[in-house]
């Protein structure tokens, strides 16, 4: 069941109203679920009910992204507002230290939140960050010709690629190595989330500063990386290892930069071991 929570958010204009769309389900220790830039909360669907045998999961669609609404005039799309932001959620949903487990921008800000002492445990998968100056200008580049097509394409057209494997193949494979899994009626919500995602353009743009370089102390970290990632490279993986030393640093054999949908079962079982 979706819902929403609206709490206050300082800023140098005064406190500032955020709304955050999230749904709920599971009972156990509590896990909060971060998704990537221009996806929504939808992109969890294929692990939440495993994860919910286990864990309270908390998937968000963050601000600007999904059913969210954009953030107030003030309020940057920047890592320490988003980390803000995402403290905020937490007490206003009286989540005291949640396991959180992030893809891609999702897996930055997961990473964050624990370098900020927020979480008790960060599972990041394909974490944003972690590029060369030239990694980086190839995923934006490829980030933005997905935003372009998705908003170019009829609505009609999606859904008529949609039917069919090769259509959604020719709709996400930069995004999955199995995208013949994805059921056609996630492949047109996904298309129009990242065509409507308006939080996009400043997102991205204040990614062009961001440079992971600290370790993540006294939190335990698992980064997973997936073999086929076509956006974010695999070898990033092995920069997060020396970065993060302690981290546990996971192979996902045939999985692309969302690997949620190409292996649920093996995703669903790194992120329980990550947060035990």
């Amino acid at each position: 069941m979706s819902a929403t929570v609206s709490f206050k958010v300082p800023s140098a204009h005064g406190p500032q109203p955020v709304t955050v769309s999230y749904a709920r389900v599971g009972r156990g220790e509590p896990l909060l679920l971060l998704h990537g830039i221009g996806h929504h909360r939808q992109a969890w669907d294929p692990v939440v009910d495993i994860l919910a045998a286990d864990r309270d999961v908390i998937a968000v669609d963050l601000p600007g992204f999904g059913a969210s609404p954009a953030l107030p005039d003030g309020l940057a799309y920047d890592l320490p507002t988003t980390n803000t932001v995402l403290g905020a959620l937490c007490e206003a949903l009286e989540l005291d230290r949640p396991h959180v487990a992030g893809n891609s921008l999702g897996g930055l800000l997961a990473l964050e939140l624990g370098r900020a002492r927020l979480v008790r445990s960060v599972t990041a998968l394909s974490p944003a960050g972690f590029w060369s100056p030239a990694e980086r200008r190839y995923a934006f580049g490829v980030l933005l010709a997905m935003r372009h097509i998705a908003r170019r394409l009829p609505l009609p057209v999606v859904e008529q690629l949609s039917r069919t494997a090769a259509g959604r193949t020719a709709l996400t494979s930069t995004i999955y190595a199995r995208p013949g899994r994805r059921s056609p009626e996630a492949v047109v919500a996904e298309t129009l989330a990242l065509a409507r995602a308006t939080g996009f353009e400043q997102t991205l743009r204040s990614g062009a500063a961001v440079q992971f370089v600290e370790d993540v102390p006294q939190v335990p970290v698992t980064v997973a990386w997936g073999t086929r990632d076509m956006i974010l490279v695999r070898r990033q993986g092995v920069r997060a290892k020396q970065i993060v030393p302690r981290a546990r640093l996971v192979r996902l054999p045939g999985c692309g930069h969302c690997p949620m949908n190409d292996d649920p079962a093996l995703v669903a079982r790194v992120i329980l071991d990550g947060s035990r």
